[in-house]
């Protein structure tokens, strides 16, 4: 059984100068169709009830993403651990209620307390790109 760590590697070895032409090939645009085909199949996937099928397409999924960041790296903007990292953080930020000391009675002031979350990362967001100009 192979490791993240040698799906990694896997990965970074389709792109290098012996690896794959085609993977070699591939930009962050070029991809946009496959990503949005392998999309699509895992929500038919979801629909049939197939299990065996969803996995398959999570993995294609996965791969689209794994790419992703593997060009990214090489192109020095970011890489898989920065895209880990930064959803563990984004997931913890937004569950006070599990990771944190909130605490809400229904899924609506849930629902309610993420859009707040996610409203005031925005405005960060948006506060540090014209501080950065």
């Amino acid at each position: 059984m192979y490791t993240y760590t040698q799906l990694l590697d896997i990965i970074a070895q389709l792109r290098s100068e012996h690896g794959c032409p085609w993977d070699r090939a591939q930009t962050h645009e070029s991809m946009i169709p496959c990503l949005r085909d392998e999309c699509e199949e895992v929500v038919e996937a979801i629909g049939q009830g197939d299990d065996e099928n969803l996995c398959e397409e999570l993995g294609d999924v996965l791969l689209q993403v794994l790419l992703h960041a593997q060009i990214a790296k090489e192109e020095g903007r970011f890489t898989m651990e920065d895209v880990v990292n930064g959803l563990a953080e984004k997931m913890v930020r937004r569950h006070p209620h599990v990771f944190g000391d909130e605490e809400y009675g229904s899924l609506e002031e849930n629902k309610k307390r993420w859009e707040e979350i996610k409203q005031a990362e925005r405005e960060l967001k948006k506060h540090r790109r014209g501080v950065e100009k």
